[in-house]
């Protein structure tokens, strides 16, 4: 750039109070200011692109640089030290010296102390991509180099201080701390690389393939791409003038070019992997290799460079640095910690969000916006991790853990623990936060997810048997009582167990919900029939003592419990809950015939000796009947309602029809007037009876009537009053027939003459008129009562032989 273009800048600049303003001293004087604009103006638009990211970044470096300065000082010799005698090129940026820039850096580190430079303000100004002039190199050197020391030792305010004091304070930069003050830092505006930029002067001659490689060893990457640029263009005109051949040297000098290009792609990547990790360290870094990543696409169709994508390839180093961040996440061991995976996850989510701050608040700050440096990150965090948790799932085997995975997918990485996070506000905002999952991969975690349920059911149904056994079965414990009926806790532990089951699956998708009622009922469905065959097992040798009735009124209590508690699933799985049902009832209904077997097998000794000689003078046996009776009365107090009147009622009928059912049977008939103590012993024994039952909660109070209107025919005296009693028990008992009204007669002692034939005529006559239809079917007594023949020849039969036929068996 010529004088008076540099003036032209100068003066635009100083016009603008944005532009950059930096007062400079070299022995204690200031240059003129027509030297210093001169100076600058032709350098100003490449070390503003160059500068801009480091100054404006709130975690760049203050007071403290100067210890970096020597630092890189240090190394700058070592480096020096290694070429052995480079040959002359252009520097990297224009105003650098001829030779390699290590010496005008540690020139300026060597100044740090002396200069002292004003308050500077800066505002964003893109510059379109043309060559320095490299007239005003070697004398712009040694000032650029001073500014450039100066900014790095200082730190200057704010752009909102600047504007409110008005005025240059060189005391505010000498005193300034070591670290900002957060309100500062968040007043400090913040904005990218410029898209734009000016190339450095490719040299004319570039260095040897050993000291490019040097170069890109010592991540000087800015000098050995332009380097590699110059050799390009050496090959390319090589090229040209050989033509169609095609020499050994061009082909040697082809392939140093792609193996130094290849080595520069390596070294970028490894740079890139590393940014999120190291970020202050490689912040300058990553500004030269963005650069070069926008010439390489801008040469893509020059020869002599690499063929695939430099974008794609800077894509590839941020996921790998992003899978290396996420392998670093510890992950315990199974034995070491049973909660090995949700501790695992949180980690993950912290990492991701922190790497993510690291992103936002200083790496994209050295990138120009097209690169889209968030977004890129975001985007491999959802590839890698989806990758990662594929892993994790091969390595899930209990339903806790696939829970957790399943949470962390579906509902904590979108919320604002990770991605929805109001630290990564607002960049995220336009950012989705959706994983890269397989399309398969959700479908197969949410079955396995089911059946991990299915499976935890059963096994905890099978430590609800275990369970039981141990603290009631094996040491005969009495069945607890609540509510006033016998109780077990089992079928609120299965409910509790498969309410949380479904509370858990719900939360975590709508559609996973019905799947594990589903689940559940299924698995649910065989427990039944496994509980009964455990209980028999166990407990079978109780029988017939009391605890085995209480027993099995406790479980017919449970079971309808547990499936009163399913029945809120009958909407949502209806077939499910209708396979349960089915089950449960067949189990209280094997139960309730047991309990019924064990109290016909004892009272039906007692009820054989009714209506015989001996229960005629002897009540033993209708008081053991009725102890025994009264005892399972007791009992059954402590069954639920429904199936208490149910079981109420069977036994009420059972004992009805055996004790009537010993009339019928002609085992005793009662002469010489003992059918009035016969009638009065039947009527007082059918009150207890009736009372007992009703008490026990039976409601068959049609039962009644039986034994009375029998009494009243047994008892009468006066044979032709008989006929008057026959009409009340037909109209109670539709199906008494002409059979049992035999067999009554002849328990009364009656078995024929007039009277008797009578008798019988007016029972057809009543039952004539009452005609079959009026026969009630739930109220049939006498049908299930079956009569003993009576022959007439018995009536030939000497006294001694009837009285033998009627003793007691």
């Amino acid at each position: 750039m010529k004088g008076s273009e540099c003036s032209q800048v100068m003066d635009k600049s100083s016009d603008n109070p944005e532009e950059d303003r930096v007062s400079l001293r070299s022995n204690g004087k200031m240059p003129a200011n027509g030297m210093a604009k001169e100076v600058l103006g032709a350098f100003q638009s490449f070390r503003q692109s160059i500068r801009r990211p480091s100054e404006k970044s709130p975690f760049s470096p203050k007071s403290k640089d100067l210890k970096v300065t020597s630092s890189v000082q240090a190394q700058v010799s070592v480096s020096e030290s290694s070429f052995s005698s480079p040959p002359t090129s252009p520097s990297l940026s224009a105003g650098s010296p001829a030779t390699t820039p290590f010496k005008a850096i540690g020139g300026s580190c060597q100044k740090n102390d002396e200069d002292q430079p004003d308050i500077v303000t800066r505002k964003k100004k893109p510059i379109t991509r043309s060559k320095s002039d490299t007239n005003t190199s070697k004398l712009g050197d040694s000032l650029m180099k001073k500014g450039a020391s100066i900014r790095r030792s200082l730190r200057f305010s704010s752009k909102k201080e600047t504007d409110k004091t008005g005025r240059k304070d060189s005391a505010v930069s000498e005193a300034l701390p070591e670290i900002m003050d957060d309100k500062e830092a968040e007043e400090e505006e913040l904005s990218e690389v410029d898209e734009l930029y000016s190339l450095p002067e490719i040299p004319h001659t570039p260095l040897s393939v050993m000291q490019i490689n040097k170069l890109i060893e010592m991540e000087v990457l800015e000098e050995a791409h332009l380097n590699l640029l110059a050799m390009r263009q050496e090959f390319q005109k090589e090229q040209e003038q050989s033509g169609d051949d095609s020499p050994m040297e061009l082909a040697k000098k082809e392939k140093d070019l792609v193996l130094l290009y290849n080595d520069l792609r390596k070294k970028i990547c490894t740079i890139v992997c590393d940014s999120n990790s190291l970020p202050a360290r490689n912040k300058a870094l990553l500004v030269h290799l963005a650069r070069i990543i926008q010439e390489e696409e801008k040469r893509a169709e020059e020869p002599g460079g690499l063929q695939d994508s430099w974008r794609e390839s800077w894509r590839e180093a941020v996921s790998d640095g992003v899978l290396a961040k996420v392998k670093s996440v510890h992950l315990d061991s199974k034995e070491q910690n049973r909660s090995w995976l949700a501790v695992h996850l949180g980690r993950l989510g912290k990492t991701i969000v922190e790497d993510l701050m690291i992103v936002k608040q200083e790496l994209r700050w050295s990138y120009p916006p097209s690169f889209k440096v968030f977004s890129t990150y975001v985007r491999s965090y959802q590839r890698v991790l989806g990758q990662h948790l594929k892993k994790l799932e091969s390595q899930v085997t209990e339903l806790k853990d696939v829970y957790a995975l399943l949470d962390w997918i579906l509902h904590t990485y979108k919320s604002e623990k990770i991605m929805g996070s109001f630290s990564l506000l607002p960049e995220m905002a336009e950012e989705s936060t959706d994983l890269q999952l397989e399309e398969s991969f959700m479908k197969q975690l949410l079955e396995k997810y089911s059946l991990k349920v299915k499976e935890d059911v059963s096994a905890a149904l099978d430590r609800v048997i275990e369970l039981e056994n141990e603290t009631v079965w094996k040491d005969k414990n009495e069945p607890q009582i609540e509510d006033n009926v016998f109780h077990s806790q089992f079928p609120m532990d299965i409910w509790t167990n498969m309410k949380a089951n479904v509370i858990h699956s719900q939360k975590l998708d709508i559609e996973l919900e019905k799947k594990v009622i589903v689940s559940c009922l299924e698995e649910l469905k065989t427990f039944p029939i496994r509980f009964e065959n455990q209980f028999i097992l166990h407990c079978s040798a109780l029988q017939p003592q009391p605890l085995w009735t209480k027993y099995q009124i406790t479980y017919i209590n449970s079971f309808a419990a547990l499936q009163q508690y399913m029945e809120g699933y009958m909407d949502s799985c209806p077939n499910e809950v209708e396979a349960f049902r089915g089950e449960v009832k067949g189990l209280i209904e094997r139960l309730m015939e047991s309990l019924g077997k064990q109290y016909k097998d004892d009272a039906k000794p007692f009820l054989r000796r009714m209506m015989t000689r001996k229960w005629l003078t002897n009540d033993d046996d209708f008081k053991n009947l009725y102890s025994r009776t009264r005892q399972l009365c007791d009992h059954c107090k402590h069954m639920s309602p429904p199936y208490l009147e149910e079981f109420a009622n069977r036994l009420h009928y059972h004992v009805v029809k055996e004790y009537i059912g010993q009339l019928m049977k002609n085992n005793y008939s009662c002469k010489n007037q003992k059918h009035e103590r016969a009638a009065t012993k039947i009527n007082q024994q059918w009150k207890q009876l009736c009372e007992l039952f009703y008490n026990m909660g039976s409601t068959h109070e049609w039962l009644e009537h039986v034994g009375y209107d029998l009494s009243k025919i047994i008892g009468e005296k006066n044979k032709t009053d008989i006929k008057s009693n026959v009409q009340p028990l037909l109209e109670h008992y539709p199906d008494f027939s002409r059979k049992h009204l035999v067999a009554v007669l002849s328990f009364s002692g009656l078995n024929k003459g007039r009277e008797y034939h009578l008798i019988l005529q007016k029972l057809t006559a009543l039952k004539k008129e009452a005609g079959s239809t009026c026969t009630d079917r739930s109220q049939v007594l006498f049908e299930d009562i079956q009569v003993t023949a009576n022959t007439d020849c018995f009536s030939n039969l000497p006294s001694f032989c009837v009285s033998f036929l009627q003793s007691d068996s």
